[in-house]
């Protein structure tokens, strides 16, 4: 484990060099919450073991490589490590911006050719052995994507043109990114709207336009955790109260319910019939019943009733739609 967390501490400070961030001990001792003396000596592993270029500069009280084509040598990863490089090169392909994909994909073939772990020569021939497929994604513009991830990075606000998904309204709005999810074929920014002062999601794949801004956002400080907000609702709906939902799921469909993940919090209850009940909180219910007319009569809403009636008037909606050549 030790091994591992060095490694990480390795390949951060170089990136951070690499950047031209000037990081120095102080920035290893706050980040991985290490001992002063533990990071001086990984610097002088980078530098003596290595060969790293490390030059200390006072003026900006931080490390900088004297030749910026150095990389961190490949035959220093281990077996493992290699590996899961490998993996994420062919998970990399839910990422819209072609150019980061290619980029990771010549590193990691670059490691693959350096390294010395000879029972590792397959992975050069992963593509045969593992693949991904994506089905039903929404598209997304490479240069919006590479300007969100820009401002995520930089702390940078930006001037966007979104399509509303429910109502079809199209509106401008200076945003502060939070984060960036991939969600169910679709990647999401999470941000704080100067207009609505309230976290928004907005799906990259509804924006028109996207632009750095000059104007800062002030996001408040009792923010919580963007993480926990994520955690608290199904999906990625937002919302401030969430409400406990209770489906009962048929006996025939239920021994593959017990095996998903709807939600951190859920909660699974087997009955006598065989059939299961499964609940969780959620904040919203518009997503949430996309995803349980997809299990047709398998399904049943036992609570709420507000939901309940939801899923109702979309069947007769469906019923409607097939019975009229037109659709509602």
């Amino acid at each position: 484990m030790s091994e591992r967390l060095k490694f990480e501490r390795f390949f951060w400070f170089h990136a951070q060099v690499k950047r031209a961030r000037f990081p120095n001990t102080r920035n290893l001792v706050e980040t991985f919450e290490v001992s002063e003396r533990t990071a001086q000596r990984d610097i002088d592993f980078m530098r003596d073991r290595l060969d790293a270029p490390l030059e200390f500069d006072r003026s900006r009280n931080g490390y900088r490589y004297t030749d910026d084509a150095y990389e961190i040598p490949a035959s220093w990863i281990d077996e493992d490590s290699l590996l899961s490089l490998a993996l994420a090169a062919r998970l990399a392909s839910t990422i819209p911006d072609t150019a980061v994909k290619e980029d990771l994909c010549r590193l990691i073939g670059r490691m693959l050719r350096l390294s010395r772990h000879e029972e590792y020569a397959c992975l050069d021939r992963l593509g045969d052995k593992v693949s991904v497929k994506n089905i039903e994604y929404a598209r997304v513009d490479e240069q919006f994507f590479r300007l969100i991830v820009q401002a995520l990075f930089d702390d940078r606000s930006l001037r966007i043109t979104y399509c509303s998904p429910h109502s079809g309204a199209v509106s401008e709005r200076i945003v502060q990114p939070l984060h960036l999810m991939h969600y169910m074929g679709s990647w999401h920014l999470l941000a704080w709207c100067a207009a609505r002062e309230a976290i928004r999601d907005f799906a990259l794949a509804r924006l028109q336009a996207v632009a750095l801004a000059d104007t800062p956002v002030q996001v408040p400080l009792d923010l919580p955790p963007i993480k926990e907000y994520t955690r608290r609702h199904f999906g990625i709906m937002q919302g401030e109260t969430a409400t406990i939902v209770t489906l009962r799921f048929s006996p025939h469909i239920a021994p593959r319910i017990r095996e998903q993940i709807w939600h951190p919090d859920q909660q699974t209850t087997p009955k006598p019939d065989g059939s299961l009940l499964l609940s969780f909180p959620t904040a919203d219910f518009r997503e949430l019943t996309r995803n349980i007319l997809s299990y047709g009569a398998e399904v049943r809403v036992e609570e709420p009733a507000e939901l309940r009636e939801l899923v109702r008037g979309e069947i007769e909606k469906m019923f409607r739609n097939l019975c009229s050549p037109d659709i509602e």
